[in-house]
């Protein structure tokens, strides 16, 4: 956690051997395309949409041009939807898949049948075959989560599955720590490898994503997102910076709004509604304090480029490392956080991550500094948006309405505007019916017909 009163750790992986196979060629359709065109995963992710402060953090932080960095978030839109609709085929043998390349112009996806590689490379990736699905590993990784939930003691200080190297990785500074939590989980032993790291987490203590606020008077965190429920207008942030009734003041600080509900440990989520006097705004603070614009919510792959706003550090860049990861801070554990490169300080904690102008996350915690370096975890946004019955603010909203879940798909069916969808969930809508390929929040003009790349008829 990073609030200001009041960062968590990472080590390098080394990959299983395996097959891999084909190469992706989706780097040159974005070098030949100045703008995605009109349908496709770019255009719906709105890369074009993607602010100039984004573009030049990724530029400091990835090592890139300007041209890079758009190239990089044309690629990573495209293989998202390749990357769903790839999972939906390989179904029980599908084993995760990721980004590679300094314009994540390669994907890789994993399965456990040597079959499934045609199938793979025909749709432009590269094929690994692993010995393990992701469905074991992340069974695996629910009983270490369990274990931990009940004797909080023998924890380690983060486990995750690591997609790349087809296994869940528990990280300790004392491997019997480690030992002791796989031990009493009952997890197949196979499925888990323990790392040595000398990190360890906390949380980032101390309405527009990266802002400022104050918590009752003492303590300061920063904005995630701005969102409504119903004509409640206010924000997301982390679980840690306050408790239901905390009230909080804003970065000017003028009286703001409270807490209406928070969870940690567990979950680190949390949201404020603001009072009459403050307006939700579909942007987050980029550096100079420059708007920059949040058009969606759709999750990004292992590998793909990430940047963060926090009102101690501001902006700051880096690629998202592993999603599903569990950390253990001195407070408790958290699981499913997203960890990343990213580095982030005291304060900065329920800032905003974004890949491009796609919302991700709020900061957690994380260890190290943006002076040396460190890694960050972020509680993704989908699940807390659903969890609280938030609509994110963006700009391909109606500015006039501020959002209601319950709105049916017109012109009929399960569908629905402002709804949370996983992927693989199923919906019904002009009498037809869709399977999800990637996480996000339905949008009035992202009807499944219109999206194919969040979309595939079923």
């Amino acid at each position: 956690m990073l609030h200001r009163h009041a960062k968590a750790g990472c080590v390098a992986i080394a990959a299983v051997g395996a097959v891999v196979l084909t190469l992706l060629p989706g780097s040159a359709a974005a070098r030949q395309a100045a703008e995605p065109t009109a349908g496709s995963a770019a255009d719906t992710l709105g890369v074009a949409a993607a602010s100039p402060q984004v573009l030049r953090a990724m530029q400091r932080d990835l090592g890139l041009t300007g041209a890079e960095a758009r190239e990089r978030l044309v690629n990573e839109a495209g293989a998202g939807a390749v990357a769903g609709r790839l999972r939906q085929r390989l179904a029980g043998a599908y084993a995760g898949s990721w980004v590679s390349g300094a314009d994540s112009g390669t994907l890789t996806v994993a399965t456990t049948r040597a079959a499934d590689a045609a199938v793979i490379t025909a749709a432009g990736a590269r094929a690994k075959v692993v010995p393990h699905t992701l469905a074991a590993l992340e069974g695996a990784k629910a009983a270490l989560d369990r274990a931990a939930a009940r004797n909080s003691s023998t924890a380690a200080p983060v486990w995750y599955v690591d997609v790349r190297a087809n296994s869940v990785v528990v990280q300790a500074v004392r491997p019997a720590a480690a030992d002791a939590l796989i031990a009493g989980s009952g997890a197949d032993r196979g499925l888990v490898r323990v790392a040595s790291s000398p990190e360890q987490p906390r949380p980032l203590y101390d309405i527009r994503g990266g802002d400022a606020y104050y918590m009752g008077g003492s303590g300061r965190c920063s904005v995630g997102f701005a969102i409504t429920r119903g004509a409640t207008q206010g924000f997301a942030t982390a679980g840690h910076c306050g408790r239901a009734g905390t009230t909080t003041t804003g970065y000017n600080q003028v009286a703001q709004g409270s807490f209406q509900a928070s969870t940690f440990p567990g979950r680190d989520t949390a949201w404020v509604a603001a009072n009459s006097n403050w307006t939700s705004t579909p942007y987050v603070k980029g550096s100079g304090g420059q708007n920059v614009q949040v058009t969606g919510s759709v999750q990004s792959p292992v590998g793909a480029s990430v940047c963060r706003s926090g009102s101690t550090t501001g902006w700051h860049c880096g690629t998202i490392q592993q999603h599903n990861t569990s950390v253990t801070y001195p407070e408790g554990t958290i699981s499913g956080v997203t960890r990343t490169t990213v580095c982030a300080e005291p304060g900065d904690s329920g800032g905003s991550y974004i890949s491009g102008s796609q919302a991700q996350g709020v900061t957690s915690g994380g260890s190290g500094d943006c002076r040396s370096g460190g890694t960050t975890f972020y509680q993704p946004i989908n699940p807390l948006l659903q969890g609280y019955g938030l609509t994110l603010k963006t700009t391909a909203a109606d500015p006039g309405d501020p959002g209601d879940p319950g709105d049916p798909g017109d012109p009929g069916g399960t569908w629905s505007a402002g709804a949370v969808y996983a992927a693989g969930a199923q919906v019904t809508y002009g009498g037809a019916t869709y399977r999800c390929l990637q996480g996000h929040q339905a949008q009035p003009g992202w009807e499944p017909p219109n999206v194919p790349a969040l979309w595939q008829r079923a």
